[in-house]
């Protein structure tokens, strides 16, 4: 095969993509990575960094640098809106076996934007893949960049091209799951809300049956995060009168709070049907989707590649039989998600949907025995962590 344009393409310039490439550079293989867009996102989107991530980021070269990049956030809070209670938990009781017991917040455009230095010319913008042929021993890709249409072949292509990915949906994979019926709104502001609330943390989870919050602390600003009703206007949401709305019942008082962005997006809890296509494998958002109250979804993906980059260079080096390994692939990180990034997701969102009116229905009861109870907390802060869907990854056959 001397007309290979590199061993392995992989899609997508996000931080799967990104990660993708760094990864398997790192092991001597050689990569082409494509983006679409002229330059790499660096809109409002991912912002945390669990524990197994972050060793994984280290072995890598880059856990330094982000971590000089972001902000360390070892405790998040659950607060009940209408009582004020707060049960807290602390990932640096995880210290006996976590290098990093915490959460670092670090915008995922620092994630892709180190990583891109290090790939230099192998990181190619502007190539908009618009499909893929698979053959026998190699996968053609079809794509469109401003200089015209040109083909390029990979022994296996990485798709991780996203939500609505051009090559999960040119395999025709199923994406099972479901969409919420309401809409997220994310506000992000530099103003120093800690002063007036002198209650939290960098990590917060404000439960309410009518209106639940998250608010987050990203190394420059703040992130408010709301529900909202899927019938209302996108006009309407983004509006002042809807941003001061927010703030108002937050900090409980009137407040002319500037916001840096404002964002809109839908949510979805989906799961490729398949993650392997003869060469053409899914990772990433391509894979699944769940919603972010945990921080679980850039995670996740990270921890495809994780996987999937030590099965592809066993593959190369001739060491592994390809349809075995890939396939254990897809079998350990389908289940992982569905078992326990789905399910903790879902766990997560209806810890904020408290539905009595003192908040202290099942799931708040919950919380509290696991905060009070040491064996309980220490299992829940590796659920939470992600240690837990990584030790069941491995044991996966």
């Amino acid at each position: 095969m001397t007309d290979l344009h590199a061993d392995i393409i992989i899609v997508g310039g996000g931080p799967a993509g990104i990660v993708a490439g760094l990864d398997l550079m790192s092991r001597g293989i050689d990569v082409l990575v494509l983006e679409a867009g002229a330059d790499l996102a660096t809109d409002l989107r991912a912002s945390t960094l669990h524990a197994p991530t972050l060793d994984y980021l280290d072995m890598l070269g880059i856990g330094k640098e982000l971590d000089r990049m972001g902000l360390r956030a070892p405790e998040y809070r659950f607060i009940n809106r209408r009582t004020g209670a707060c049960i807290a938990f602390d990932l640096s009781e995880l210290a006996d076996m976590s290098a990093h017991p915490y959460r670092l917040q670090c915008e995922q455009w620092k994630l892709t934007g180190a990583g891109a230095r290090r790939l230099g010319d192998r990181l190619r913008l502007g190539h908009r893949v618009t499909g893929a042929t698979d053959a026998a021993d190699a996968v053609t890709v079809h794509v469109a960049t401003d200089a015209g249409d040109i083909d390029l072949r990979a022994r296996y292509v990485i798709a991780c091209d996203g939500a609505n990915s051009v090559l999960r949906r040119a395999l025709g994979v199923a994406f099972d799951g479901f969409t919420y019926e309401e809409k997220f709104l994310c506000l992000s502001t530099e103003a120093p809300l800690e002063r007036d609330l002198p209650g939290i943390c960098n990590v917060n989870y404000m439960a309410d049956p009518d209106e639940w919050l998250v608010l987050l602390r990203a190394p420059t600003a703040w992130r408010v995060l709301v529900p909202a009703s899927i019938d209302a206007p996108d006009a309407e949401l983004l509006s002042d009168a809807r941003k001061d709305g927010v703030f108002a019942g937050l900090l409980g008082r009137p407040a002319a709070i500037t916001t840096l962005h404002r964002t809109i997006y839908r949510v979805h809890q989906r799961v490729a049907q398949r993650y392997v296509v003869g060469r053409i494998i899914l990772a990433g958002d391509a894979a699944h989707l769940n919603n972010p109250l945990g921080g679980f979804g850039m995670n996740a993906a990270l921890h495809d590649i994780r996987n999937l980059a030590d099965k592809l260079a066993a593959i190369l080096r001739g060491v592994g039989d390809a349809a075995a390994l890939l396939g254990r692939y897809e079998r350990q990180r389908r289940t992982v998600m569905q078992e326990f990034i789905q399910a903790q997701s879902i766990r997560n969102k209806r810890a904020m949907e408290m539905s009595k009116e003192d908040g202290l229905d099942s799931m708040e009861s919950e919380l509290r025995l696991a905060a009070s109870d040491p064996a309980r907390r220490r299992d829940y802060l590796l659920r939470q962590s992600m240690y837990r869907s990584v030790a069941r990854e491995q044991e996966i056959a």
